[in-house]
């Protein structure tokens, strides 16, 4: 079944183009490791909530702007399995240098309940 390893973060503004570029960049590796397809958001029509919202969730400083992204995945096992070839193989898998603060970036595994592709 369909898997999606989803994040939410914070990027500065005039980082867009950077982040853009990272992301493009680092498409081939996932794709490498069995990724379906890889979806990157910017964020467009937010709202400050008055309890939660994307920037309070991330931290998110003057300039910076909430990003919702997500990756495909065949099934959990091949997500699974590409996480660890990557935190496993930091030579093979180096990431350019990310144009934005990867400490306030969070993640998870999800699971549809509904497609209707």
């Amino acid at each position: 079944m369909t898997y999606y390893t989803g994040f939410v973060l914070p990027v500065l503004a005039e980082n867009k183009q950077a982040y853009a570029d990272h992301a493009t960049a680092s498409w081939p590796m996932f794709k490498r490791l069995g990724a379906l397809r890889m979806v990157e958001c910017w964020g467009e029509d937010v709202p400050r909530g008055e309890q939660t919202d994307f920037y309070r969730a991330t931290n998110a400083r003057e300039g910076e702007v909430p990003m919702f992204s997500w990756i495909e995945w065949p099934d959990r096992e091949t997500a699974d399995a590409a996480w660890v070839k990557i935190m496993e193989d930091t030579e093979a898998f180096r990431m350019t240098d990310m144009p934005f603060d990867g400490m306030r970036m969070f993640w998870g595994g999800f699971s549809p309940l509904v497609d209707e592709r």
